[in-house]
C-alpha cells in the first residue's frame, strides 16, 4: 500500500532537512540485493553517520529541488538507495566499500554541493581521508614544531646532567 499525500509530505520534509545539512549525497542501484545484505548496509551506514534511505524517485526529486543537489535529479532513475552524510567522504566510503563485496549494489552517481559525479568520481571521493583523519594530521603537523622545540630545550639540561654523571663515575673509578 502506497503512502498518502500527508505521509509523502512528511517524507519529503525529512529528506529535505537531511539534504540541507548534507556534505555529500550518493545514489546506488540496489536491484537484486537481498534484504539481509541491505540490513547489513544500513547498520554500517548508521555506525558511520550516514543517512541511508530507499525513496521513490519523484519524492527524492522534490526533496532536492531548490538545494545545491538539484542537479542530481537527472540521475534519479531506477530503484535507488540514497546515502546522505554531513561528512563529504563518509557516504561514498560506506557505499563503495559495501559495493566491493556485493556486486548487486551498483554506484550510479553522487554529488557535493553544486557538483555532480559519476560512479568513478564517487569511487575517487571514497579514497579521500575523512574529516577526522585530516584534522588529526593537521593537529600533528601543528604540534610538531612545538614538540621539537620542547625536546631541544630539554636536551641542554639533560646533556649537562649526563656530563656531570660521567665525571662523577670517572672520579669514583680513579679513586677506587
Amino acid at each position: 500500500m502506497g503512502l498518502n499525500r500527508q505521509e509523502k509530505a512528511v517524507v519529503i520534509e525529512e529528506v529535505t532537512a537531511r539534504v540541507a545539512a548534507a556534505g555529500a549525497m550518493v545514489l546506488a542501484e540496489y536491484r537484486g540485493l537481498e534484504v539481509g545484505k541491505i540490513t547489513t548496509l544500513r547498520k554500517q551506514a548508521r555506525e558511520n553517520g550516514v543517512y541511508l534511505r530507499v525513496l521513490k524517485n519523484t519524492l527524492a526529486r522534490r526533496a532536492v529541488a531548490g538545494t545545491p543537489y538539484e542537479h542530481l535529479a537527472d540521475q534519479m532513475v531506477g530503484p535507488l538507495i540514497y546515502g546522505i552524510s554531513v561528512d563529504p567522504v563518509q557516504a561514498a566510503k560506506v557505499l563503495v566499500e559495501f559495493a566491493k563485496s556485493n556486486d548487486k549494489l551498483v554506484i550510479k552517481s553522487g554529488a557535493l554541493p553544486g557538483s555532480v559525479f559519476d560512479a568513478n568520481g564517487v569511487k575517487a571521493l571514497a579514497t579521500m581521508p575523512s574529516r577526522e583523519e585530516l584534522l588529526a594530521k593537521l593537529m600533528g603537523t601543528m604540534q610538531a614544531p612545538v614538540t621539537k622545540f620542547v625536546q631541544t630545550l630539554n636536551e641542554v639540561p639533560s646533556k649537562f646532567v649526563r656530563t656531570l654523571a660521567a665525571l662523577r663515575d670517572q672520579r669514583e673509578g680513579a679513586a677506587a
